[in-house]
């Protein structure tokens, strides 16, 4: 493989490394971001946000089933209940409240930056550390309340 070289104008002499052939034998420029681009609050965030997407999408699987244990009867809703009451279950549902709480701290993170706002990098970073971390404690108190108030048990 050759490389172009800046200096003569043809990018097949290149010395620098800054061009990769593909596997057509068209020699095209490396993408920069490897070089340029480091790991960021904002990006975090927006990963975050598409995880959430994908969680949300067993969430809903989980509440079709439900409705679907309700359906079947009795002895299929007890044990559907008996599942959510367990640790396992406990320990699924408090996930899926942090996926909720994320999934509404970046909603309103991108309604936020839809309008216009805070897409400076000091409010753009405030949003993002909040939509990133916000959740975990939110669910906390979320679930502590629950206990408090007797609706969930161990």
């Amino acid at each position: 493989m050759t490389h172009p070289n800046p200096t003569s104008g043809d990018a097949r002499d290149d010395q620098t490394g800054r061009f990769v052939t593909q596997p057509n034998g068209h020699v095209r420029p490396l993408s920069p971001h490897m070089s340029v681009w480091r790991w960021h609050i904002t990006m975090a965030a927006s990963i975050l946000f598409r995880v959430t997407i994908g969680a949300m999408t067993v969430a809903a699987l989980i509440a079709l089933a439900w409705l679907a244990a309700a359906a079947a009867g009795p002895d299929a809703y007890a044990g559907a209940l008996a599942f959510a009451e367990s640790p396992l279950g406990l320990f699924i549902g408090f996930g899926l409240t942090v996926v909720l709480f994320s999934f509404i701290l970046n909603g309103l993170r991108h309604l936020i930056n839809d309008t216009g706002a805070a897409l400076t990098i000091k409010p753009a970073n405030l949003l993002s550390t909040i939509a990133v971390w916000g959740p975990i404690p939110l669910a906390v108190l979320f679930w502590i309340a629950l206990f408090a108030t007797g609706r969930v048990s161990l």
